[in-house]
């Protein structure tokens, strides 16, 4: 009786450990058919690929993960189904708390189906977190902040998202000088800075079909007048390509101090707070 019930709980373990096999090499073949798939497609962009393949280990992992609990429940309760079928589906469900596990994956289905968010995207979630997308899946999305830290954030907390990669965003960069300056020598000095960016960094622009610049580097005029009572507010604005945001507004940054600077255009604080003599 003993070595019985022996050789049938060890038949049981050596069922589980190759049906964990089997899924388990199931799952690899499905993610590694998908890349080999993705290096042979160019009709597909990369930042959809990387969400689809995100997308797709997710959903396998979750399906061996659920099929393999199944299976082992299954073997060692013989009216596993009845029992199942007896409570009903929902009060399983219910009674496992699994609530917030269908409403983080729902949320992850509305996600991708509504093209929010692509890996690799640059975003802020709720207005609190900011960092570059690095997995989505169905239950959660993974964003590495600037730091280099990794959050992990369930989809169903998610309530807004920004999302800095969607197709081109435009750069709006200001500065305040003086109301007693003439504002011709800060224009030209900025309009010298478009020139150089135009030239210099024509690559970060968005362009057309024709690989014609959307809209370049230009000067787009005096936003506000009387800025902390004694400023003019001038603009500078470009169409950039959304993956290349934060190097051209570096660029521009740096462009527009150093042309101030030989144009000998002080900055408001310049005057307002003057350094004292010696």
């Amino acid at each position: 009786m003993d070595e019985t019930f022996l050789t049938v709980v060890k038949n049981k373990y050596i069922e589980i450990l190759l049906v964990g096999l089997i899924l388990w090499l199931a799952v690899f073949m499905i993610n590694k058919a998908l890349q080999i798939f993705f290096k042979r497609t160019e009709f597909i962009e990369d930042k959809k690929k990387k969400t689809i393949e995100s997308l797709v280990k997710s959903v396998s992992k979750y399906t061996a993960s659920i099929c393999f609990v199944l299976y082992v429940i299954s073997l060692f309760f013989h009216d596993f189904g009845k029992i199942l079928a007896g409570a009903g589906v929902a009060g399983i469900v219910i009674g496992f708390g699994a609530q917030t596990l269908i409403r983080d994956i729902l949320a992850g289905i509305f996600l991708i189906y509504e093209r929010q968010i692509h890996k690799g995207d640059y975003v802020t979630v709720n207005n609190l977190f900011n960092g570059t997308i690095e997995e989505i899946g169905l239950r959660s999305l993974q964003i590495r902040e600037w730091s280099g830290k990794l959050l992990t954030i369930s989809n169903g907390d998610i309530r807004q998202i920004q999302n800095y990669n969607m197709h081109y965003m435009r750069i709006t960069e200001s500065v305040l000088i003086s109301a007693n300056q003439n504002p011709d020598i800060a224009f030209k000095a900025l309009e010298t800075a478009c020139d150089q960016l135009n030239q210099m960094h024509h690559d970060l622009l968005k362009k057309d079909e024709f690989q014609n610049a959307i809209e370049p580097f230009q000067v787009h005029g005096i936003m506000g007048l009387n800025k902390l009572n004694r400023g003019i507010e001038i603009t500078v604005k470009g169409m950039v390509e959304d993956e290349k945001y934060f190097e051209a507004a570096l660029a521009v940054r740096k462009e527009m101090i150093t042309q101030l600077h030989q144009h000998d255009v002080k900055l408001l604080e310049d005057l307002v707070y003057p350094q004292p003599t010696k």
